[in-house]
């Protein structure tokens, strides 16, 4: 009862943190909102004078754009935290297995064919299942019946190198789409490679994944706490280790491919993330996972706000800030860490 009252207490940190952010998000751009002009836009008054364009700014622009980053972010942490638990590799993220890749494909393919921007996230999507259909079929036995194989260790390690030769396929395809490409198209492959929420109008999908991906996978959290133990250790517990791989796999597939598609590649997050929430809390599944889609969620909404107001009214790719963020962090918490 104790460990579930400090894990509540966490879980509300987080979310009063991202709330926050959130609030800072709506307020602040290159035309900086006060309180009572915020109020107005998210409640439609029309006492200000300028309430229909700070309407229009937070409610069209600021809005949509911050739950999509907070969304994503979550995702993205969700999928480090499934993939380390999959791999039993504190160095696995999310783009380990080449969805990223796929979908990174597909998305330029649709930019140099100059096709709506509908078509570069159905690209996305389409190139992203592509790679997780080929993953799966490639790694069918190890995710199913590793202990067929040789065990949890060999098959992890199996379905490691076969996700790092397809993400080596598609940065080829991907090296040979920016080759072929025409300058004026150039930049915003650049920025939808290292993430990009400028032009984000639409969140349902990321916010739909992230809550359907918690409701899946929070019932079998007690079960990967388990598998931590070893598979050998986890089968003689009970646990179906087949059916519990397999879920985790398509769960931080389809959360990298929501996320991708909807704000492009994105680095660090689902990597640092999970490691901060470990290093803090411990590693119990059961109360990393949400505690790791909260500060997922408000690292990249934080990430954002940066990307789109250091040098207003220019942006910058938020995939930059990320890494400029998680890099130093990365190794901080390597060399803090017990040999």
């Amino acid at each position: 009862m104790a460990e579930f009252r400090r894990a509540l207490a966490i879980w509300l940190a987080l979310a009063l943190a991202g709330l926050a952010v959130f609030a800072l998000s709506l307020a602040l751009g290159s035309v900086s909102l006060d309180a009572t002009q915020l109020w107005a836009a998210l409640s439609g008054g029309e006492r200000a004078g300028d309430a229909g364009l700070a309407g229009a700014i937070v409610r069209e622009l600021r809005l949509p754009r911050a739950i999509a980053a907070f969304a994503c972010g979550g995702l993205l942490a969700l999928s480090g935290a499934l993939m380390q638990v999959l791999l039993r590799n504190p160095l696995a993220e999310p783009y380990v297995l080449g969805v990223s890749g796929g979908a990174a494909t597909g998305a330029l393919l649709a930019m140099l064919m100059t096709l709506p921007l509908w078509s570069v996230q159905a690209g996305a999507a389409g190139g992203a299942l592509c790679s997780m259909v080929l993953v799966a079929t490639l790694a069918r036995r190890d995710l199913l019946h590793p202990q067929v194989q040789g065990g949890h260790h060999e098959a992890g390690a199996r379905l490691l190198l076969t996700g790092v030769i397809l993400a080596a396929g598609w940065g080829a395809l991907i090296t040979l789409i920016l080759a072929v490409a025409p300058e004026s198209r150039l930049r915003g492959m650049l920025f939808w490679l290292t993430g990009d929420l400028g032009g984000t109008a639409s969140y349902g999908g990321a916010l739909g994944t992230l809550i359907l991906a918690l409701v899946v996978v929070m019932p079998i959290a007690r079960s990967l706490n388990v598998m931590l133990l070893g598979e050998t250790v986890a089968q003689a517990l009970g646990v179906r280790v087949g059916r519990v791989r397999l879920i985790t796999f398509l769960v931080a597939s389809f959360s990298i491919a929501a996320a991708i598609t909807t704000a492009g590649s994105i680095g660090f997050v689902g990597l640092v993330v999970p490691h901060l929430v470990r290093l803090a809390w411990g590693n119990d599944q059961r109360f990393l996972l949400p505690a790791a889609v909260l500060l997922g969620g408000t690292l990249l909404m934080a990430a954002d706000l940066v990307a789109r107001t250091v040098i207003a009214p220019a942006q910058l790719p938020v995939g930059v800030i990320t890494a400029l963020l998680g890099v130093p962090t990365f190794l901080y918490l390597l060399l803090r860490r017990p040999r």
